[in-house]
């Protein structure tokens, strides 16, 4: 289950490093081929029937979960509902979102590092920094709600 849960990592932050450099510049393309990151959630959910198989380490399947939830959720607001949550800046739609994508993150580094490699944890932990800062620079900037400035 390890090598298995380190793959699936390595692959959740490549294609998001991918996903937020083309977001900067070529967010059509983002727009157009970014549903694809939620294919995802195939090898997650033959992760989640291979940890029960197996009588794997609980663990593994809560984060398989938890991944497969924040999958979920970026297809709710992005793909099915088209609900413009970063720009908006919502509190209600981002606690959950960002939530899920925190834990994910922590989940493959952690779980990695602990019962597989250190050096693959490493690997994953230097990766997800990088989509931590890939993220950050190309992310759209909230809309104000201030009122504008009178002259």
């Amino acid at each position: 289950m390890a090598p298995f849960f380190f793959a699936l990592g390595l692959a959740d932050n490549v294609c998001l490093i991918l996903v937020f450099v083309l977001r900067k510049r070529r967010l059509d393309l983002v727009q157009r081929y970014g549903w694809l990151y939620l294919g995802l959630a195939i090898p997650t959910v033959y992760g989640l029937v291979l940890a029960q198989q197996e009588g794997s380490l609980v663990q593994y399947a809560v984060f398989l979960a938890i991944f497969l939830a924040f999958l979920w959720i970026e297809a709710l607001y992005d793909w099915v509902l088209k609900v413009p949550f970063r720009e908006s800046m919502d509190w209600r739609l981002l606690v959950p979102y960002v939530a899920l994508y925190i834990s994910s993150s922590y989940g493959f580094v952690v779980m990695t590092w602990r019962y597989y490699s250190v050096a693959a944890g490493v690997l994953l932990l230097v990766l997800t920094v990088a989509q931590f800062l890939t993220n950050a620079l190309s992310h759209p900037r909230a809309k104000s709600r201030r009122a504008p400035r009178q002259p």
